[in-house]
C-alpha cells in the first residue's frame, strides 16, 4: 500500500510539470514526497509533494541580469535595518521601499541589513538574497 501511495503520488506530480515550473517544482515536489514518507508515512509522502511542488515553484532564481544589474547598485543613503530574518520565498515588511527593475518588472530591489534583496514588488516576497 504505500509504495503504491508513493508511486501513485509521484506519477501525479509529475503531471503537474509545465515548463514554467518544470525544475523548481518537480525539484521540490520530489523533495517534499520523501521528506513527508520520513516524517509522516503514506499520508506524510502526499503532503510533502504538494508542499514541495509549491515551494520549489515559488524559489526560481531570478535571470544572471537582473542579479549582475542588482549588485551593480549602490547601497541607499539611509540603510534599512529590520530584525526579523530574511528568507527566500517569504515577504519583507510592506513599509520597506523597493526600486523596480527597469527592463523587467518582474522584479525589484531593495538594501537590507547592508544586502541587496531581490523581491516580487507587488508581494515584497523575497526571490534572492546577494552577499
Amino acid at each position: 500500500m504505500y509504495r503504491a501511495l508513493l508511486v501513485s503520488s509521484a506519477i501525479a506530480l509529475s503531471s503537474l510539470a509545465t515548463t514554467a515550473l518544470a525544475d523548481g517544482a518537480v525539484t521540490g515536489a520530489a523533495g517534499g514526497v520523501v521528506t513527508g514518507a520520513i516524517v509522516g508515512g503514506p499520508v506524510g509522502a502526499a503532503v510533502g509533494g504538494v508542499a514541495g511542488a509549491v515551494a520549489g515553484a515559488v524559489i526560481d532564481p531570478p535571470p544572471h541580469e537582473v542579479v549582475t544589474y542588482v549588485q551593480s547598485q549602490p547601497a541607499p543613503t539611509a540603510p534599512v535595518v529590520i530584525q526579523q530574518p530574511i528568507v527566500v520565498g517569504k515577504p519583507i515588511p510592506a513599509d520597506v521601499i523597493v526600486t523596480p527593475l527597469p527592463d523587467n518588472p518582474k522584479y525589484a530591489y531593495t538594501a537590507i541589513n547592508d544586502r541587496h534583496i531581490i523581491v516580487e514588488p507587488q508581494t515584497h516576497r523575497v526571490v534572492q538574497v546577494l552577499d
